[in-house]
């Protein structure tokens, strides 16, 4: 390794840093170091295999549209610790993952197991979800309503619009909806303590690695439940096709299965609170912008697409490449590992103007929240539609809004987003 290509420990510590992403000055400050500095820089921290940080727009792009060149499967597919890893492979055997999604998954079998809810998340096939998902919408803006002009948005709306549309798809009992959140949240937010299981920080006496898996086991546990009924009684939900999904002619495995219904239990609809949050967030910070989109309501999607951008719910993927390779001028190895820092890319100053701004007629917005390449978001339509609905109901009603406290983002170097939102305002 080159001595520029390696950054400094205290940028490459900062990027792995689940507290700086609940700083965001931080993080973004560091980014933006990155891209004008070592866009794509080696870092060695101490405890840690080395990695690329991938901070670059197009770099990311070129790592994720060759899906055979740098694999998802191969490593971890979310940043561990060398001794996280370790335990890892010896609780399964050899393999880097404690579940198997289509996030951990490379050709052939990633297409294969896609194709069995492709279809389910194509945009013509969601449109008959409409109706209902407007009248979920309708029920969280009459809900706000009723809270009297304050409400935390995040804990009062955000989380549980998305939580009671993708339960629905999927065939969740509503009475089921809290303990499907509570397990996402404990899995997501492991490193902070508002929001995982122990109520430890990072670097508190605690074994992270024994409550994840125990995290994992009780979604496996509630989800084998559900597998059995609609092995049983097929109904005309998600689960269903699930359950009964076959690969080349047999059944999908139970692990495979439960891992299936994992990522869509939690990233069907955390993703999608933290940019709805963050939608409200960015008016609240940028009221020229809420005036705006009341003067103009066809404005509602690129309020989507920008709230999505701005937030970028996903703040990593890890990569590892197969063979040699260049990329902007570093000689990449086989078995090098990436860091896809999409917070980065979604504020490259090459592809966004003012890219710190919240812009809601941002046109064009290529950012790359949903990913890119064959691991594009599978559910990206619907999370829009959703967004889209909530803001056509919301926004003829709301007009006042402003921040009524201090709003707070997650702990969290994965996925995260907004887990505090006071605000103030009137509906009408």
């Amino acid at each position: 390794m080159s001595r520029n290509e390696l950054m400094p420990e205290e940028v490459a510590r900062t990027v792995v840093d689940p507290a700086a992403y609940a700083d965001g000055a931080r993080i973004r400050d560091a980014f933006a170091w990155l891209r004008v500095h070592n866009p794509l820089g080696r870092a060695d921290i101490e405890g840690f295999s080395p990695f690329w940080v991938v901070t670059k727009h197009a770099d990311i792009l070129e790592i994720s549209r060759q899906n055979e060149l740098f694999r998802s499967g191969e490593r971890a597919t979310t940043f561990t610790n060398i001794e996280g890893d370790r335990r890892v492979r010896q609780m399964t055997g050899g393999s880097p993952h404690l579940v198997r999604t289509l996030v951990q998954m490379d050709a052939p079998d990633h297409p294969k197991h896609r194709l069995l809810t492709q279809s389910w998340f194509l945009p013509q096939n969601i449109r008959h979800l409409e109706d209902r998902i407007r009248q979920i919408a309708r029920e969280h803006v009459d809900h706000m309503a009723d809270l009297g002009g304050e409400c935390d948005f995040v804990r009062d709306i955000a989380l549980t619009y998305p939580l009671r549309v993708i339960m629905e798809v999927m065939g969740v009992p509503r009475e089921d909806e809290p303990r499907m959140l509570r397990l996402t949240q404990e899995l997501f937010g492991a490193a902070d303590p508002e929001l995982n299981r122990s109520g430890a920080g990072v670097g508190e006496d605690r074994d992270q690695m024994a409550e994840l898996q125990a995290i994992i086991a009780d979604f496996f546990m509630y989800f084998k439940g559900i597998t059995d009924a609609r092995k049983a009684e097929p109904k005309a939900d998600l689960a269903s096709v699930i359950a009964n999904g076959q690969i080349d002619g047999a059944p999908i495995s139970d692990f495979e299965a439960m891992s299936y219904y994992v990522i869509v239990a939690t990233a069907g609809h955390d993703t999608t609170s933290s940019s709805t949050a963050g939608a409200i967030w960015g008016l609240c910070e940028s009221p020229g912008e809420f005036a705006k989109l009341k003067a103009d309501p066809s404005l509602i999607p690129g309020l989507v697409d920008e709230s999505i951008r701005w937030t970028t719910p996903v703040k990593h993927f890890m990569r590892s490449a197969t063979a040699p390779y260049e990329l902007r001028g570093r000689k990449i190895e086989a078995g090098d590992w990436f860091w896809l820092a999409y917070p980065s890319g979604n504020r490259d100053e090459e592809v966004f103007d003012e890219p710190d701004a919240f812009h809601i007629d941002r046109s064009p917005n290529r950012h790359l929240a949903f990913g890119y390449g064959a691991h594009l978001c599978l559910g990206q339509h619907l999370a829009k539609m959703e967004m889209r609905i909530l803001w056509e109901e919301l926004m003829p009603r709301l007009t006042a809004l402003e921040f009524a406290g201090e709003p707070k983002l997650a702990v969290a170097n994965f996925v995260g987003g907004p887990k505090r939102l006071p605000i103030r305002y009137r509906l009408d």
